[in-house]
């Protein structure tokens, strides 16, 4: 089996909207920050994906997005790999609204290391401050701890 999501760092005045996952219950998310997005429901594609799930959990209205990469995620942890379909956005539109899986808010890129973040997440997040091209990142995960990078096919070490 596997598990398609959506990401999606929203871009504004050199800081990414993030969300601080707080609110839900039994979340393997807890505690971390991490862009907007989730998983597909069906007969979605990506972006039809994307552009529910940001405008759910941000109340913004996406006007265009770049598709930056396709991270897998392999756990030991999780009942299935996962295929997030990464993008980001500094095009959109509305009014911010209260999130019910956390809280939002926009932090300056250069301030995002100092969050608690998944160790992949540090991965790709470095890909796109550098304006990495269009990338397919392997995130193996076993205990928790992230054990091995695969970028492009080859192994990455950062």
């Amino acid at each position: 089996m596997a598990l398609n999501t959506t990401l999606c760092y929203l871009e504004k005045d050199g800081s990414y909207l993030m969300l601080h996952r707080t609110k839900k219950k039994n979340d393997l998310n807890s505690g971390k920050w991490i862009g907007v997005g989730g998983r597909f429901e069906p007969g979605e594609s990506p972006d039809d994906c994307l552009i529910r799930e940001v405008r759910e959990e941000t109340g913004f209205r996406l006007h265009s997005r770049r598709f930056r990469g396709i991270v897998t995620f392999d756990s030991d942890d999780a009942p299935e790999t996962e295929y997030m379909f990464l993008f980001t956005s500094d095009d959109f539109s509305g009014e911010e609204t209260v999130c019910d899986e956390g809280d939002l808010r926009w932090v300056r890129k250069e301030e995002i290391g100092s969050l608690p973040l998944w160790e992949g997440d540090r991965v790709f997040l470095r890909l796109l401050f550098e304006d990495a091209p269009f990338f397919s990142l392997k995130l193996t995960y076993r205990g928790g701890k992230l054990e091995k990078v695969l970028l492009d096919g080859r192994e990455y070490d950062g």
